[in-house]
């Protein structure tokens, strides 16, 4: 029986079992397809914790002795292309990846992609951190980080010390993670670990190519502009300093997208008010107040401003819906 839980924290989940088929399909859904075995029988206890940011992932696990195999058919049933890292808290763990193997003591990290064939095998009571992410996040070329799957970092010394504090410091705290900042932590941390890959790699590889990073960074300032188009103050000032960037680069990104800042976050206010004006749940809300929730606090700019961009006036435009329900 699995028993699942979503708590107190607003979308962490908990599941834990007591059968280790059952935890099979807990790992398999959640990191990829493979197969768990376990000399515990009865006495198999497992549990997740955790919780997406985006499209990055952190689990908390806790569970008995076990071995876990992602043989060649399971390995090519991956839903998507992720890499793993691994945080090694308590008891000890044995990795394989290709031609590597290597021994996984506590506060030990260890790095692998799931698309290929590994196995892990687990001591009795152990606990982990696992971030998974996709390939496309890593800044690294894939034969860089090929060279470093199933090996051993140091999670108490370095670079990867801090990788082993953050990703303790998400894992305890994945409740107060949401939004934006929750989404550029994820992200962060994902960067936090190419850099300390790329330090064992003696520096060696170049990075992600600059097109790839620039739209990363700019899919992260839009996400940040969607969660705050309610704030009429918002400028970019307060987008660059959220995303730890200059006015400057702000500026340039939007440019090579063949728009401006300012003209972007006047596009997506004005969808938002004709979404709502749209929606017979917001009939009784007057157009300036409609207007203002997204944003636009002058009701007559926003007329004019909507009627530029659809022909009609916010006022016009709510009477033709209005009637063309009644006309259907």
């Amino acid at each position: 029986m699995v028993e699942r839980s979503t708590g107190a924290s607003k979308g962490v989940e908990l599941v834990a079992t007591g059968h280790v088929g059952e935890y099979a399909r807990m790992v398999s859904d959640r990191f990829a397809p493979v197969r768990i075995d376990s000399d515990r029988g009865e006495k198999f206890r497992g549990a997740i914790r955790g919780k997406g940011l985006g499209d990055v992932e952190v689990f908390d696990v806790r569970a008995n002795q076990h071995q876990v195999a992602r043989t060649g058919p399971l390995a090519g049933n991956a839903v998507r292309s992720t890499y793993i890292l691994h945080l090694q808290l308590s008891g000890a763990g044995i990795m394989r990846q290709g031609s590597r193997e290597t021994v996984l003591q506590p506060g030990d990290l260890a790095f692998y992609d799931a698309d290929q064939p590994y196995s892990l095998s687990l001591d009795d009571k152990f606990r982990n951190i696992i971030l998974v992410f996709p390939k496309h996040r890593l800044a690294l070329p894939p034969d860089s980080a090929g060279q470093l799957t199933a090996t051993r970092i140091s999670g108490t010394r370095g670079l990867g010390s801090m990788v082993g504090q953050f990703l303790t410091h998400l894992a305890q705290n994945l409740g107060g993670l949401s939004g934006h900042s929750g989404l550029r932590l994820a992200h962060n941390t994902v960067d936090l670990v190419a850099t300390t890959l790329q330090d064992a790699l003696g520096g060696a590889g170049p990075a992600a190519s600059a097109p790839e990073r620039r739209k990363d960074l700019l899919q992260q300032i839009r996400a940040y502009i969607e969660e705050s188009l309610f704030d009429p103050a918002l400028n970019p000032q307060q987008i660059a300093a959220a995303n730890f960037i200059s006015v400057r680069q702000l500026h340039t990104i939007f440019s090579t997208e063949g728009t401006g800042v300012a003209a972007w976050i006047r596009g997506r206010r004005l969808e938002m008010c004709r979404r709502d004006l749209a929606d017979q749940a917001c009939d009784a809300l007057p157009v300036g107040a409609l207007a203002a929730r997204w944003g636009l606090m002058d009701a007559a700019h926003f007329s004019r401003l909507f009627k530029a961009a659809y022909g009609e006036s916010p006022t016009e435009f709510r009477q033709r819906l209005r009637h063309e329900r009644l006309q259907g």
